[in-house]
């Protein structure tokens, strides 16, 4: 279900793929800990997107776009963390930090953006 909002659509994709990550790593591995750290933080980015979509005020939106960026930020590390303890693959863990590491690029470029446009 596409729409027309770039981070939205790829947030929601990267939350399906964390969350397939994670029932993987409970599954496959048997990781309860870290896996449960990345699912939380992984699938917060896109949360905290809708949430600034439907934002009260500018303050709300960037607000919220930089927690989403935040988050996505700690779910890098925890990737990297997971495949440095080998529970994920050296490609899995590129695959999924590409994906994250673009949306913290993305969420990185709207704050300045924004932040420029409420400061003109």
């Amino acid at each position: 279900m596409k729409s027309d909002n770039v981070v939205k659509d790829k947030s929601f994709a990267f939350a399906v793929r964390v969350v397939r990550a994670y029932q993987h790593l409970v599954n496959e591995k048997r990781e309860f800990v870290l896996s449960k750290q990345v699912l939380r933080s992984g699938t917060s980015i896109g949360a905290n997107i809708e949430e600034a979509i439907g934002g009260q005020s500018e303050a709300d939106f960037i607000a919220k776009v930089s927690i989403a960026y935040k988050e996505a930020r700690e779910t890098c590390y925890w990737i990297r963390l997971l495949q440095a303890t080998d529970y994920l693959t050296e490609s899995q863990a590129q695959s999924l930090l590409a994906d994250a590491e673009e949306l913290c690029r993305i969420s990185s470029k709207i704050l300045l953006t924004s932040k420029q446009n409420r400061n003109s």
